[in-house]
């Protein structure tokens, strides 16, 4: 199974009742997502920021989440400022970098890394399991639910049987090239993939039939809202609030 690298530990945030973290996250990353004044930008970053620091997570491990997100931001920066309409701020050969190109391309960078980090907080410090049984006591759809927790646990199955079908292709000693026969091997590798997890979960769901499955999963554990949970609540969601109040509250009163 996929490992769950920030789920276990001792911390404020590993301890809060999952349906609030789900709640704030939703909340958080919808206003940064629609947010376009830098100083709310630049307080939501803050927050996340908080937020990791209260998680006590590893930063080797952060720092290495955070690179392959940025790594596709990056090539963002290579192209907006050149092509985003606006006032010429520098020129490299051929190529007019505008000054509105390079702070949509901040705003983006910032908006990106800020709901990163909240959802790591967030949702990270909580297992997969939990999140689900979370879910559904937020009355999200059983048939969303059952999909998100079944793709995450049968990512790692997959994976491996592309591993062992890969394996078998270099045994037979595969090299790939840029060619027909290379293009043709790969396609034969993915169809196979597909049809393994097909296979695979034709016998799972046999299996759970057999074992009285009728679309829902019962736990003997439920959550139970502690005064914590509820000041760390309110707490998070006033700050989301100013969030919001900053970025449409003049508007609103003007």
């Amino acid at each position: 199974m996929v490992a769950e690298e920030f789920s276990s530990g001792n911390s404020l945030f590993h301890d809060l009742d999952p349906r609030i973290k789900i709640i704030v996250a939703s909340l958080f990353s919808t206003i940064v997502a629609i947010a376009d004044r830098t100083e709310v930008l630049l307080l939501a970053l803050l927050f996340s920021v908080f937020c990791v620091i209260l998680s006590s997570l590893s930063m080797g491990k952060l720092i290495r989440r955070l690179f392959l997100v940025n790594g596709f931001i990056l090539v963002l920066w290579v192209v907006l400022p050149f092509t985003y309409p606006g006032k010429t701020l520098f020129s490299v050969g051929p190529l007019d970098a505008t000054a509105e190109g390079i702070r949509y391309a901040c705003s983006i960078t910032i908006k990106s890394n800020a709901i990163i980090l909240a959802c790591i907080a967030l949702l990270g410090t909580t297992p997969i399991f939990k999140l689900a049984h979370a879910l559904r006591h937020l009355y999200v759809p059983d048939k969303l639910v059952q999909l998100l927790f079944f793709s995450y646990r049968y990512i790692h199955v997959i994976y491996l049987e592309y591993v062992r079908l890969v394996n078998a292709m270099k045994v037979r000693c595969f090299h790939p090239r840029s060619d027909l026969h290379t293009y043709k091997a790969y396609g034969h590798l993915v169809g196979m993939v597909v049809l393994k997890s097909y296979d695979c979960s034709e016998r799972v769901h046999d299996a759970m039939l057999c074992r009285g499955f009728k679309g829902k999963f019962w736990v003997l554990d439920h959550f139970s809202l502690e005064r914590r949970d509820l000041i760390a609540f309110i707490i998070m969601l006033l700050s989301i609030t100013g969030l919001g109040f900053l970025q449409w509250g003049k508007g609103l009163f003007s």
